[in-house]
C-alpha cells in the first residue's frame, strides 16, 4: 500500500532523515517508536505532503490493481483526496467551532449523501461526543478531543490512517479506549500507521514495528519480535 524508499528529509538545514525505508501493507498496523527527536512526526509529516523529501520517493496504492502513485510531490490535500488521513500530535481540533463542526470539515472534499450517516457513526463510535455535538470542541476534555480529531480524520473515509501520539497526555482508561477503537477500525479495513512514545501499547497493537533513532531505521520486525529484542526493551520497554 505504502512505499517509503531511502527518503532524506531536511528541516531548514538540518538533516532529520537519513535514507528511510519502510512498508505499510494493506490491513496492517504499522508502528513507528522512537525517542524524542529520532524522526517520527518528521517521517508523517512527509508522507503527508507537509514537508518534501530532498531525495527517495513515497509510493501509496489505494488498492489491489489501482494505479501506484508518487507522493513525493503532492500537496496535502491530493494526498487526502487518494485516501490517506492523519490525527496529528496535540489533536488539533478546532477549538471555536463545535463537534459536528469538526466532524464536517473532516468530510470536506467530499460531496457524497452519506456525510451525515458517517457522523451518525462517529456518534456510535464515540457516545460522548453525540452528547456534545453543539459544544465547542475547545471546551472538551483531552480524552474527548482525542476522540474528536479521530472520528474528523475518519470522516475523509480514509484506506489510511496516520495517527502521531494519540496516547499523549491521556490518561490510562482513555488510552485503552482508544487503542481498543482503533482495533475494530483496523478489522473495519482500514490500513493504520501509528507514531506512538508508549512503545509498550504500540508493540501489543501493531503487527509490524520499525524503531527510528537519528533518523535512521535501526530495527524493523514483527511486533511480538521486537518486544522480546534485548534492546528494544532496554531503550523503549523498561528493561534492564
Amino acid at each position: 500500500m505504502l512505499t517509503v524508499k531511502n527518503i532524506d528529509v531536511y528541516r531548514g538545514k538540518t538533516h532529520v532523515l537519513h535514507q528511510v525505508d519502510l512498508h505499510v501493507g494493506h490491513g496492517e498496523i504499522i508502528a513507528l517508536i522512537g525517542a524524542n527527536g529520532a524522526g517520527k512526526t518528521t517521517t508523517l509529516k512527509t508522507i503527508s505532503g507537509f514537508l518534501r523529501p530532498a531525495k527517495g520517493s513515497i509510493l501509496y496504492t489505494a488498492a489491489k490493481g489501482k494505479k501506484t502513485m508518487d507522493f513525493s510531490a503532492m500537496a496535502p490535500e491530493q494526498i487526502v483526496g487518494a485516501g490517506i488521513s492523519q490525527c496529528p500530535e496535540g489533536r488539533g481540533v478546532f477549538s471555536q467551532l463545535s463537534v459536528k463542526e469538526n466532524l464536517v470539515i473532516g468530510a470536506y472534499l467530499r460531496s457524497d449523501n452519506e456525510i451525515g450517516k458517517d457522523i451518525q457513526s462517529i456518534y456510535e463510535m464515540f457516545p460522548i461526543l453525540g452528547e456534545r455535538l453543539n459544544q465547542a470542541a475547545g471546551s472538551l476534555s483531552g480524552g474527548e478531543q482525542m476522540m474528536l480529531a479521530l472520528g474528523r480524520s475518519l470522516m475523509s473515509r480514509p484506506k489510511l490512517l496516520i495517527l502521531d501520539e494519540p496516547s499523549l497526555g491521556l490518561a490510562p482508561l482513555i488510552i485503552e479506549t482508544i487503542f481498543d477503537k482503533l482495533i475494530k477500525i483496523n478489522t473495519q479495513g482500514i490500513t493504520i500507521l501509528i507514531v506512538e512514545q508508549n512503545a509498550v501499547m504500540a508493540l501489543e497493537l501493531s503487527h509490524r514495528a520499525y524503531v527510528l533513532e537519528t533518523g535512521r531505521v535501526v530495527l524493523s520486525g514483527q511486533s511480538a519480535d521486537l518486544a522480546k529484542n534485548p534492546k528494544v526493551q532496554k531503550a523503549y520497554l523498561g528493561g534492564e
